[in-house]
């Protein structure tokens, strides 16, 4: 008897130490901009029918698009397809940041432009010979680089002005006088306490002049 409950003691110390470390092992940080950092305003949009009807038109209007290049042929069947390919890409990342609202998914809409213009770049390049292809492609390189750092820099600025915003709200709350506190702690004396006290002082050296007299 007196076996069976130490091995069931110890089989229950052994099954919680392992649920503890579990969550551990498998968790981490998750990745910046993600729903677990910028939780979703408002999760059930997915599911709408608006939101639903809208990728339906998105991805209707690429199909579309692409038809179109069917017919087309050499480069500009490439540079058509590229085009249709990234209004799509571009179409969807707005869809997602009107869903989301939050910073990470603006600059997903920022890089999908820069994308967008970079595969088109690169296609319309092919027309070119030569050392005039290579230094097309090398100024689409550049111009694509320039433009993903923009946009980080971009999202980076919003994220700063909301967080600004916020604490200059917090700080107005905490202290609606507008007055702040002197080095030592002590709450600052408002105008209107300092002229009371100096209409004081005023009064009482008209009293000693008139007892002087």
């Amino acid at each position: 008897m007196k076996m069976n409950t130490l091995y069931a003691a110890v089989s229950g110390a052994f099954l919680l130490g392992a649920a503890t470390l579990a969550p551990a092992q498998t968790g981490g940080n998750p990745p910046a901009g993600s729903s677990v950092t910028n939780p979703v305003k408002n999760a059930k949009t997915a599911m709408s029918a608006d939101y639903r009807a809208e990728k339906d038109r998105i991805e209707a209007d690429a199909k579309a698009a692409k038809e179109k290049c069917k017919s087309m042929k050499d480069n500009a069947k490439d540079v058509c397809n590229a085009e249709a390919k990234g209004q799509e890409k571009v179409a969807k990342a707005e869809l997602e940041n009107k869903r989301k609202g939050t910073p990470h998914s603006a600059q997903e809409v920022e890089k999908a432009k820069a994308d967008a213009t970079y595969d088109v770049a690169k296609e319309k390049c092919e027309d070119q010979k030569g050392a005039a292809q290579h230094d097309c492609k090398k100024q689409a390189k550049a111009d694509h680089k320039a433009a993903l750092a923009a946009a980080k820099g971009k999202t980076v600025a919003t994220a700063d002005t909301t967080k600004t915003t916020t604490t200059t709200k917090s700080t107005t709350s905490t202290n609606p006088s507008g007055y702040s506190s002197s080095t030592g702690g002590a709450a600052s004396t408002p105008p209107s306490a300092t002229n009371a006290g100096a209409s004081s002082t005023g009064t009482a050296k008209s009293d000693q002049n008139k007892t002087g007299k």
